[in-house]
């Protein structure tokens, strides 16, 4: 199964963008951004890591292991631009088994307000009136540069955004931009259209200084067929907080370069024991 495709405009969310969104809980739009625009930002997310010291901080970030979240240096990243390693570019011995390039998973968390090359491209005019469709009061939450890197990019299991990014009332929407093309060779997206319209199952969050994955609804997802969100270099994906998606492990000699920003609503309230938090010098900005 496809998903149904969208043209981007400089004129926001169009009746038929909004009425696809309120039923499938997603959004292709293909030629969102040019190609030009895809490239400024890998090489970029490129040069920030040729900074990284990987000899001194060796952080995995694995949504099967979830080690990562008893580390301080993941769970202050929040208004900072940390780096994080996929699983398999370890050896047992914790050595790096290819060059640091190849063996990040991903940037994050706060590119968008910290990077003015990421900022430019969180905040460029034709993302803000989509999102000023969706929103009544939007602000940029969470970025993250995601690598998946060719033979060993790691799988990211069935969930909700909102699980991570919680708001009363749910606000979160994620805006997913394939910066290379991704399919289901290089570990493309899929998603469960429609169920977002379900309850939250589950909230990462602090309790104390630990952070838990609390468990609210132990219904299992539904039962729908999942739909490919297959989407060429410059495409946009809009994902609904609540809408469970996933990504297979990329055992291509492909990359899937994407970049991820999370917004929530100003008007909802954003909870304390949020397992991402921003120190007061930070505050949380709109486009």
């Amino acid at each position: 199964m496809s998903a149904p495709r969208f043209t981007a405009t400089d004129h926001g969310l169009s009746p038929e963008m909004r009425a696809a969104f309120e039923t499938d809980g997603y959004l292709l739009i293909e030629d969102f951004v040019t190609p030009d625009m895809c490239d400024r930002l890998i090489a970029r997310a490129n040069a920030l890591v040729e900074g990284f010291d990987a000899a001194a901080q060796r952080t995995i970030f694995s949504t099967k292991s979830v080690a990562h979240a008893a580390d301080r240096y993941f769970q202050e990243s929040g208004d900072s631009i940390r780096f994080f390693l996929e699983e398999e570019a370890l050896d047992a011995a914790g050595n790096l088994t290819r060059p640091k390039a190849l063996a990040i998973n991903k940037l994050g968390h706060a590119m968008h307000d910290l990077d003015p090359v990421f900022s430019a491209f969180s905040r460029q005019p034709r993302l803000a009136a989509l999102a000023r469709g969706l929103f009544r009061d939007p602000l940029l939450l969470q970025s993250m540069y995601i690598f998946k890197q060719p033979g060993i990019g790691g799988e990211v299991s069935w969930h909700q955004d909102s699980t991570y990014l919680y708001t009363e009332p749910m606000s979160c929407i994620g805006f997913w931009f394939a910066l290379e093309d991704a399919d289901a060779s290089n570990g493309g997206m899929l998603a469960m259209p429609g169920a977002h319209r379900g309850s939250l199952r589950k909230r990462f969050r602090h309790v104390g200084d630990s952070l838990i994955t609390e468990t609210l609804d132990e219904a299992p997802w539904p039962d729908a067929t999942p739909v490919a969100l297959n989407a060429r270099k410059g495409s946009l994906v809009v994902l609904h907080g609540l809408l469970p998606h996933y990504s297979s492990p990329n055992r291509s000699p492909r990359s899937r370069h994407a970049y991820t920003l999370h917004v929530i609503d100003a008007a909802a309230t954003y909870p304390a024991d949020n397992w991402l938090r921003r120190g007061a010098h930070l505050p949380l900005k709109g486009f």
